[in-house]
């Protein structure tokens, strides 16, 4: 009797044993399945800088392109990705300053819009991907040494496609048979610019049109810079992509207007902001394509190094009608030779910049 009972009480341990084993067990479960989903649950949130040199049209929808691509791509602020903005007011101590803060805020990404933003960023920040977008010579600039294989921390994409000055150039000659001088307002400063203006010196040349030069330092100084030209006879003038005439193209634009000038521009946001005609692309578009390359490296893994520099592909020439009218010019008396050739797209009025 007495091992009876001994045998029965082993019995009900064990069994009690086994059950506290299994309910143990599926707590265990459960909290790894609370675990796991709290896991699945939880996204990385990115910490973005964009550092941008001045705001002008071409520059701020080269910005808003690049948020517009890193949304369409499930990266959006307020819930996975937080955007440092700023702006350095093209002042050369606000893009190191900017450049320094980004560097110490461990940065997943940077986005720098324009030269002075890109080098200031590639000197100070030296394991965070750099992106670079509206750059005009990234070769030139000392940003990266092979456009193919960038090798370092940063690539991007240029604002300057290897036919859109020559083009420009080749559009003023058909446009204005008759003219002689072409006047270039430019900040000497600017590393793009000087590039820039390099390339339409040499294709002034080639098409026996004399390079006519007037420098501006800052913003201040560009209607002054502007008026100099027409001083000097200019059959036209040409703003390329310079930060500083570009941020002051309301002055050059009413003295063009004013002097019967035809101003040719760099990009197609200064045609919509009073220039006659300019052969270019959309910058929100490279700023999208920036987007995109963003997204390789911070949702795959890609090194900027790998990714090659990139151009805007979709080049076109624009005339802003109003903008003709005001500067003395008659698109309907334009050489037809040149209207079938080039098949402008036509604007039909100057946006308020």
């Amino acid at each position: 009797m007495v091992k009876k009972k001994r045998l029965a009480a082993i019995l009900l341990a064990a069994m009690m044993l086994l059950l506290a084993a299994c309910g143990g067990q599926g707590a265990s479960k459960q909290a790894g399945e609370t675990e796991q989903k709290t896991g699945a649950g939880t996204e990385k949130k990115f910490k973005v800088g964009i550092s941008q040199y001045v705001e002008h049209p071409a520059l701020d929808a080269a910005r808003e392109g690049f948020i517009k691509a890193l949304k369409e791509n499930g990266l959006e602020e307020g819930k996975n990705i937080e955007i440092d903005y700023q702006n350095a007011q093209a002042d050369p101590t606000n893009t190191n300053t900017i450049a320094q803060k980004f560097a110490a805020g461990k940065k997943d990404l940077i986005l720098a819009i324009a030269t002075p933003n890109a080098q200031a960023m590639l000197q100070n920040v030296k394991d965070t991907p750099i992106l670079f977008t509206a750059v005009s010579d990234p070769v030139g600039a000392k940003l990266v040494d092979n456009l193919e294989k960038p090798g370092k921390n940063i690539t991007g994409f240029s604002d300057t496609p290897p036919d859109a000055i020559p083009n420009t150039m080749e559009a003023i000659k058909d446009f204005f048979p008759q003219a002689k001088n072409v006047g270039i307002i430019y900040n000497s400063g600017e590393a793009n610019s000087v590039a820039n203006v390099k390339v339409a010196k040499e294709a002034l040349g080639k098409l026996q049109l004399t390079p006519v030069e007037a420098t501006a330092t800052n913003t201040s100084e560009v209607k002054q810079a502007a008026e100099s030209l027409v001083g000097k006879k200019v059959d036209a003038i040409y703003v390329p992509q310079d930060n500083t005439a570009v941020t002051a193209l309301k002055s050059i634009v009413a003295v063009a207007n004013k002097s019967k000038i035809p101003l040719f521009v760099g990009e197609l946001e200064s045609v919509r902001g009073g220039g006659f005609a300019g052969v270019g692309f959309e910058y929100s578009d490279i700023g999208y394509d920036t987007g995109l390359m963003a997204v390789k490296i911070l949702k795959d893994g890609a090194k900027p190094g790998d990714l090659a520099v990139g151009y805007p592909n979709k080049l076109n020439l624009a005339i802003n009608k109003e903008a003709a009218k005001a500067q003395g010019i008659d698109i309907e008396k334009l050489p037809k030779e040149a209207m079938d050739k080039w098949n402008p797209q036509l604007i039909e009025k100057t946006e308020a910049k």
